[in-house]
């Protein structure tokens, strides 16, 4: 079988073409992908060429790990049926192409234990659910200690924000430099650094990706406050210590959600207790997907781009 994939051939060359999948394994279900969303993190790392070291890199690849779609078919212990709709965070599928992550594809097959059922109705909001796990994880896993500041209002910082006031916290102060992404707040402040005179802050949580803010963090946290780094950097992360140390400041690292992030975002999400809109701003056919994907990583008015499927064969 065939499918028509993104594909990096290397830094900034991407293209969509017909590449083979393997023969899924019994423990596989085929899923017909609808939508799939452009990660402004990892996936702009090795699209730019500027990602570190990480498991499974070189090219050819296909990226992707937020994709939507309908389960075409599967095994009779797999929990789905025909039609389901699930979240895919990716897959392996492809034969002489690399997946990593592998989720942007017209179809693609995985382990079924890797699915996560999502109501219908989400349709191509669906593919946010990866994020708002990850922000749920940032919040609720190693530790519970809430942000009262976010860097960065992103779809990453508008959810922890969202997810912040869903578990019953002040409504956190959001930095924001850039003018369009200022916009969109719902029930917390937006400020740009500048406007904040704040230096006694208990907990920031930098979603901005930018690790060349730490020092500037470091003098705004109070004594004994947190740092929690939710993105995914490229540079090697360093700070001036003596500040650290007169602040006696912590420092966490939240990475992927689990199995209970997945649970309990499902649920609030399904409950209308965490909402998912006004978080996609673009939308491309996956036939153009090079310069859905030059859009997605220069726009700034571009939170989160969708590439839809609907149209390739």
């Amino acid at each position: 079988m065939e499918t028509a994939a993104v594909v990096l051939t290397g830094p900034k060359n991407l293209k969509v073409e017909s590449v083979r999948m393997k023969t899924p394994e019994p423990n596989e279900t085929i899923v017909d992908v609808l939508y799939s969303g452009i990660s402004t993190g990892t996936e702009k790392l090795f699209w730019s060429g500027e990602m570190p070291p990480f498991p499974g890199m070189g090219y050819p690849l296909v990226p992707g790990y937020e994709s939507v779609g309908e389960v075409t078919e599967t095994h009779k212990n797999s929990g789905f049926k025909s039609g389901d709709m699930v979240f895919v965070p990716g897959s392996n599928c492809f034969e002489g192409v690399r997946g990593l992550f592998g989720g942007s594809a017209k179809n693609v097959s995985t382990p079924s234990d890797r699915l996560i059922k999502i109501d219908k109705s989400l349709a191509e909001s669906g593919t946010l659910f990866a994020l708002a796990a990850t922000a749920r994880h940032a919040i609720a896993g190693m530790s519970s200690t809430l942000p009262d500041l976010i860097v960065g209002h992103g779809v990453l910082g508008r959810l922890l924000a969202r997810l912040t006031i869903v578990a019953g916290g002040k409504p956190p102060t959001v930095w924001e430099i850039d003018k369009t992404r200022q916009s969109g707040a719902e029930g917390y402040s937006v400020l740009h650094p500048d406007e904040d005179q704040r230096k006694d802050y208990g907990s920031i949580y930098e979603a901005s990706g930018d690790a060349m803010l730490l020092d500037s963090l470091i003098g705004r946290i109070r004594k004994g406050g947190e740092i929690v780094l939710t993105g995914f950097y490229s540079q090697n992360i360093n700070f001036a210590f003596p500040a650290a140390f007169m602040k006696e400041m912590r420092m966490r690292v939240a990475a992927e959600f689990n199995s209970d992030d997945i649970k309990s975002t499902r649920a609030l999400i399904e409950a209308g207790s965490l909402s998912l809109d006004n978080l996609i701003t673009h939308r491309e056919s996956a036939a153009t997907a090079e310069e859905a994907y030059h859009t997605a990583f220069s726009d700034n008015k571009c939170l989160k781009m969708i590439l839809d499927w609907s149209s390739v064969q």
